[in-house]
């Protein structure tokens, strides 16, 4: 060490060994290769985990919910819950609501079982065009069943018609037409039938309280009470008239109760049998009995 610092302190030039001062570089080559690593750790590493284990519970409780709604709404491969996927359409089983408008080719029920349309105000069909237009309507309300269309038919499974109703006129073609009701039934204008009857043990009333009461037929009419009396009532006149024939009265008795009677004969006679005189303009009267006709006698009863 003396003599390098004498050197030194004189200027003079050293050299130094190289096998003892090699570069750095060389020195850790020899110690082997230098390792960096590379990664995620601490607070980062643990945040990484979480999220991981936070997505894997969401996965399970979503699995858990797509299970049990399957489950609740028993989804099958054939349909979900009562409805069913068939061939032919879907089959719905039990009560069903729709709360929208329901747009089908056909309803109709299980073989056997009746098919029931329920609503809280009213049940409305249409029928529609190709332009979406109505041509027939039926409403069922709470106060009311209304049909729209141009022309109602009601007929038997064989397809003899029993009702027919349209702007021009009403057709019942069922054999018979009976009315129960207490007060009868109302024709505001004339009724056309071959048989108007009663029920049997029932009485039968042709009236027009306010307005005439006309009965006509091309062949004739047939009054018959079968097991009861017949009566006709009117106000001021009752007219029995034949144009062309005759009208006849066969009874085994004839009783004219009210018939005004003439001016008797003698006033003390208490006689009591009569003659039924006809004056011109068809009146009838009674005069008591004489030897020969007193009608001549009586004709003050014509004026």
């Amino acid at each position: 060490m003396p003599n390098i610092r004498q050197s030194l302190e004189t200027g003079a030039h050293i050299q130094m060994p190289q096998e003892q001062y090699a570069p750095r570089s060389t020195m850790q080559t020899s110690e082997g290769p230098q390792v960096y690593k590379v990664g995620i750790y601490g607070w980062r590493k643990r945040c990484l985990y979480f999220f991981v284990l936070l997505l894997m519970i969401l996965i399970l409780v979503n699995l858990a919910m797509t299970i049990w709604i399957l489950k609740v709404m028993n989804f099958t491969i054939d349909g979900m819950g009562n409805l069913r996927i068939t061939d032919k359409g879907l089959k719905l089983e039990g009560d069903s609501e729709f709360l929208k408008p329901l747009y089908a080719k056909e309803i109709r029920s299980r073989p056997g079982n009746p098919l029931y349309f329920q609503s809280a105000r009213n049940v409305t069909v249409n029928i529609l065009n190709d332009k979406t237009k109505v041509l027939t309507r039926l409403v069922t309300g709470p106060q009311a069943v209304e049909a729209h269309s141009q022309k109602f038919e009601v007929k038997t499974l064989s397809g003899k018609l029993l009702f027919s109703a349209d702007d021009n006129e009403v057709v019942v073609g069922a054999e018979r037409l009976r009315v129960l009701g207490a007060e009868g039934t109302v024709f505001p204008k004339s009724i056309e039938t071959p048989n108007v009857r009663a029920d049997p043990f029932k009485e039968l009333r042709l009236e027009s309280p306010t307005r005439a009461l006309v009965m006509e037929a091309p062949k004739g009419i047939e009054i018959n009470a079968e097991a009861g009396s017949l009566k006709a009532t009117c106000r001021t006149e009752l007219r029995l008239e034949s144009k062309d024939g005759e009208i006849t009265l066969n009874s085994a008795k004839i009783k004219l109760p009210n018939l005004p009677q003439g001016s008797s004969s003698s006033a003390g006679s208490r006689q009591k049998i009569y003659e039924l005189c006809v004056c011109p303009n068809g009146r009838l009267f009674l005069s008591q009995a004489g030897t020969s006709s007193t009608c001549q006698i009586n004709t003050s009863v014509c004026l």
